[in-house]
């Protein structure tokens, strides 16, 4: 992982995405009235955005940068390795309709958690495990589900969870082309693959 001092320093203009969502036709930027947002990393972003705007209860999806020291930094910057970026999928949902740990649930469902900085054939820290908090709340909530569901994967025989989990800092959004790619591209590639485990969330209390 890069260190502050040893970060590509970025700039200060940030990119602007102005093309709609492309399942929600809503902006890519900005959030209703009563939602709720959960930013997570769980490999390339273009599979995982895709799972996500297929739930029911999300209101919106976009994928960008997070976690790293770079300012607005671009993609091609982010794949150096030299941002410290995670690529991201942002969610935005209705909590009367989706809880934040069921988004979480989905998270650790559709990607193995205990790759480190890797998913797949997908190989660099922007490809790592995370879950980036809002708040006391979510980070609660995030490491009881995280807990719960290391148990499941050390009882069938996976490794260690690496899922990083800290508080957010800016959320960087990616170029055009990477929101909602595999709408856009539905035979583009997707190196998402799950460990076959269900997330047992809801039990033992949040």
């Amino acid at each position: 992982m890069v260190s502050a001092s040893e970060a590509i320093a970025g700039r200060q203009d940030p990119l602007v995405v102005s093309r709609r969502h492309l399942i929600f036709d809503v902006p890519l930027t900005g959030e209703p009235s009563g939602s709720e947002v959960a930013y997570v990393a769980m490999g390339c972003f273009w599979g995982a955005e895709r799972v996500f705007y297929r739930l029911e209860g999300v209101l919106c999806t976009a994928v960008g940068y997070q976690g790293g020291f770079t300012q607005n930094p671009t993609y091609e910057e982010v794949c150096t390795g030299l941002t410290g970026h995670a690529e991201v999928v942002k969610v935005v949902f209705d909590p009367a309709r989706m809880s934040y740990e069921a988004v979480l649930a989905r998270f650790f469902e559709n990607h193995d958690p205990t790759q480190g900085y890797r998913q797949g054939a997908d190989v660099g820290t922007q490809y790592r495990s995370a879950i980036y908090v809002l708040d006391a709340v979510q980070e609660r909530t995030a490491r009881h589900v995280a807990r719960l569901y290391e148990e499941r994967l050390r009882a069938a025989g996976f490794g260690p969870l690496t899922t990083e989990i800290a508080l957010a800092g800016e959320f960087f959004l990616a170029e055009e082309y990477h929101q909602q790619y595999l709408e856009a591209n539905p035979h583009g590639y997707c190196g998402l693959g799950g460990t076959g485990l269900s997330c047992p969330v809801g039990v033992a209390g949040i």
